[in-house]
């Protein structure tokens, strides 16, 4: 089931000709908060179309993948709709395809100990370093 009703209208001025640049694409799509954060990403290489490496000024048309790295994980956006201006939410959501496979879930083990029961032996000290992956003779 989708989150996007199916009767969204695109305004007639947000839809671009044929193509549009990727920096303002990512932006009217509200996947970044501003044009110029956009531009940021994809000139510090944060964003390829179809794989490649490209420029703020490339433009990208219906069809085109584009993978914007964010947090250190890809997303993986198809273009669907080009659009030039940005548009509500549920408008933008209809404007790509997204793609991006599920993050991994990672567990990582986290120590406890038990309330008032004072500081941590030399022995338990050892224990928790090793655990944290930290060599206890080593000085830092």
């Amino acid at each position: 089931m989708s989150d996007v009703p199916e009767t969204v209208v695109i305004p007639p001025g947000a839809l671009a000709s044929s193509c549009v640049r990727v920096d303002t694409w990512l932006w009217a799509i509200r996947q970044l908060k501003s044009r110029s954060q956009a531009t940021a990403a994809v000139r510090s290489g944060h964003v390829r179309v179809n794989g490649e490496p490209v420029k703020a000024a490339h433009k990208v048309r219906a069809g085109d993948e584009v993978r914007l790295r964010v947090e250190g994980f890809d997303r993986i956006l198809g273009v669907v709709l080009p659009l030039n201006k940005r548009v509500s939410y549920p408008q933008a959501r209809m404007a790509y395809d997204d793609r991006t496979p599920e993050r991994p879930r990672v567990h990582i083990p986290i120590a406890v100990r038990e309330k008032g029961s004072g500081r941590p032996t030399k022995k338990e000290r050892r224990e928790l370093d090793r655990l944290r992956g930290y060599d206890s003779h080593e000085h830092h």
